[in-house]
């Protein structure tokens, strides 16, 4: 694009100038007074640029220079008058002196009243550039704004109560002032994190959301995934974005299916565990059968932080294992039901008998479970396990403040051909979600990348490494559940969304030059194929549109045959259909039907060679097609067929996972 020029433009020539009698004309001596006059009012550079018009009048204009001719451009023109950021600063807007912040290394050309930031042109001599070298303030900077974040998720088993406790810690963080309900009824505030709105006519999640807020010094960003085992791939990705979690038990039904599963997971990643048993408001079971039971199913060492007094309609409060110090409930005190007694002010609310057996739990506790060691948590050895009801926001406190003391900080993640370190000095990050519709006048389409490391800031270059295409951060945001943040700049361990138009994917790695891939976000096979059918058979186009958007976010998976029309959508489960039919009915207009598919799993298939691929084709084209991305698949109709094609291709890898987001070549 070519440069303005800083030339008046020709039809405002004689034009009447400000402070200049309009009756004197523009010829002989009266043009040199106003040259002077104007002189006089710009500087010498506006008098420079008056002499200049009135030498150039009547003659041939010059075309603009085109690249790489020696003659004096606009552009060339401009920079002469380019002045410090200091003088800038001086009568300038705010928002200027926030470009200026921005890009530090662009010039700017001040005109009148207005400072204009021109980006400097990429460096040539490859295709990836190194990112500008940083001072060693910077780099203790950058480590110990990494050093305040804690990123947890909260897993649960459905109805264990996880949503609510993300409420009531949004509560006690002061992000909120007023706590949602799941099932709310009338006028009664609902969830922030369940804003679809299937989400809030089931009351269950099922797409992760992403709070950030503050608290006690400690920037936090809260991540609450579905509990439902239909929607375990969203929660495993999720789980690769955090650094710990916080695992809830209902105390009447203690460690359930799904809770056991995302265990699994976080087990496999060495995420830190911090466990919260919900409900002791309700009848429960005894704290020590609970603390077995995690245990022995989970093989981890429990250490209770407190210990209830009393459950369902006699539950009186907790008491502190550390000091004994005693915290009473009390629901008539709003907006936090909690009151801390010493031992008389607790015995003449709790009785002197229930006191004492109060105590000689708290002593059993002492001497026969483990006591907390920060070093055993954050290796995946121990938990700390707390009572309480997120319901009745009870026990909140405590547990938020563990999480600022105790969780740990953004962690090394793994990364080819190496780790990437929290406090490195360049911008690397991963996308792990991509959410389309949240605002559905817009029709936008938000990637949810969790920092990794270095310092980003809003208006830098960055570069998807799946395709090595630059990418833009015009417009980054922070997340509150459907609200959104302007985001000026964040670090390691921040989630951010940046808005694109279908460049970025799940898995995708963006940094600011370096060549890695960040591991460990798979595609999983599904377990129910159906196949679409539409009404409309004339909005064809729409629906593939529609069902990669729904793909990219992990609501389902598509593939394609490669004899035939039809789409097939793959699901783990029966309810990610009727989110995927009721996102497609109320956010694209197109009404769908699913129809059994004459399959019942996939798998993705990886020849050796070309010549082993034809032959496969030859022999299998009618089960075979493709997903998203052209991958080869394998449609097995039976576990019988699936395991006839392996024995008769034992050359092909054939794999229930497919990673996601890796490098070409």
């Amino acid at each position: 694009m070519q440069a303005r020029s800083c030339r008046r433009p020709r039809q405002e020539r004689g034009r009447r100038v400000p402070g200049i009698d309009p009756d004197q004309t523009a010829t002989g001596t009266d043009r040199q007074e106003i040259v002077a006059q104007v002189g006089r009012r710009r500087g010498e550079g506006g008098e420079k640029r008056m002499q200049s018009e009135r030498q150039g009048r009547g003659q041939h204009r010059d075309p603009p220079s085109r690249p790489g001719r020696a003659r004096s451009s606009p552009r060339a023109h401009r920079t002469e008058t380019i002045g410090t950021r200091e003088e800038t600063a001086q009568g300038i807007a705010t928002n200027c002196d926030h470009n200026a912040r921005r890009r530090p290394s662009a010039p700017l050309c001040r005109t009148s009243d207005r400072a204009i930031s021109f980006p400097r042109p990429p460096s040539a001599g490859g295709f990836f550039v190194e990112p500008s070298p940083v001072t060693p303030n910077e780099q203790e900077t950058i480590a110990a704004a990494a050093a305040r974040r804690r990123t947890f998720a909260i897993i649960s088993h459905p109805d264990a109560g996880k949503t609510t406790l993300t409420e009531k810690l949004l509560l006690q963080g002061g992000a909120i002032h007023l706590a949602g309900e799941v099932r709310a009824r009338g006028e009664r505030r609902r969830s922030r994190s369940d804003w679809l709105e299937i989400e809030r006519r089931r009351g269950i999640s099922v797409t992760t959301s992403v709070l950030t807020f503050e608290h006690a010094g400690r920037r936090f960003n809260l991540l609450d995934t579905p509990g439902h085992e239909d929607f375990s791939e969203d929660t495993y990705r999720t789980l690769t974005a955090v650094d710990s979690a916080v695992m809830v038990l209902d105390a009447a039904k203690g460690i359930e299916s799904q809770t056991l599963k995302l265990f699994e997971v976080c087990r496999l990643r060495d995420i830190p565990i911090i466990t919260f048993v919900n409900k002791l408001d309700r009848e429960s079971r005894e704290p020590l059968e609970l603390l077995d039971e995690i245990a022995d199913r989970l093989a981890l060492d429990t250490a209770p932080m407190n210990w209830p007094i009393g459950m369902g309609r006699d539950f009186r409060g907790v008491a502190r294992i550390d000091d004994g110090r005693i915290l009473l409930f009390e629901p008539d005190r709003q907006p936090l039901p909690e009151r801390e007694a010493d031992r008389d002010a607790a015995a003449g609310r709790i009785g002197a008998e229930a006191l004492a057996r109060l105590e000689e739990e708290v002593e059993l506790a002492r001497e026969a479970l483990p006591v907390f060691d920060r070093r055993s948590y954050l290796e995946g050895h121990l938990t700390p396990v707390f009572f309480g009801s997120a319901l009745r926001n009870f026990g909140i406190r405590a547990l938020l403040d563990t999480l600022a003391e105790q969780a740990p900080p953004p962690r090394v993640q793994p990364a080819e051909p190496e780790p990437v370190a929290p406090d490195g000095a360049e911008v690397t990050g991963f996308v792990f979600k991509v959410q389309a519709n949240m605002d559905a006048r817009h029709r936008d389409r938000v990637a949810f990348v969790r920092l990794c490391s270095g310092r980003f800031r809003r208006g830098m270059k960055l570069r998807n490494l799946r395709d090595g295409k630059p990418l833009a951060v015009a417009s980054p945001i922070f997340f509150f559940a459907r609200e959104r943040e302007l985001a000026e700049e964040a670090f390691a361990g921040d989630i951010v969304g940046l808005p694109n138009h279908g460049q970025l994917r799940v898995g995708d790695t963006v940094t600011e030059g370096r060549r890695l891939h960040f591991t460990g976000i798979p595609d999983f096979a599904p377990e129910i194929l159906m196949r679409v059918r539409l009404g409309d058979p004339l909005r064809a186009k729409h629906l593939r549109k529609a069902l990669e958007d729904m793909a990219e976010e992990g609501v389902t998976q598509v593939f394609r045959p490669l004899l035939g029309a039809d789409w097939i959508v793959g699901v783990v489960g029966p309810l990610q259909l009727d989110v995927l039919k009721a996102r497609l009915a109320a956010e694209y207009d197109l009404p769908v039907a699913f129809e059994a598919a004459p399959y019942v799993t996939a798998r993705w298939c990886w020849p050796p060679d070309e010549g082993e691929k034809e032959r496969f084709l030859a022999a299998r084209r009618t089960s075979l097609g493709t997903d998203r991305d052209g991958r080869l698949v394998y449609l097995a109709r039976n576990a019988w067929d699936l395991g006839r094609v392996q024995e008769d291709f034992p050359e092909i890898r054939f794999s229930r996972t497919c990673e996601r987001g890796r490098m070409p070549g």
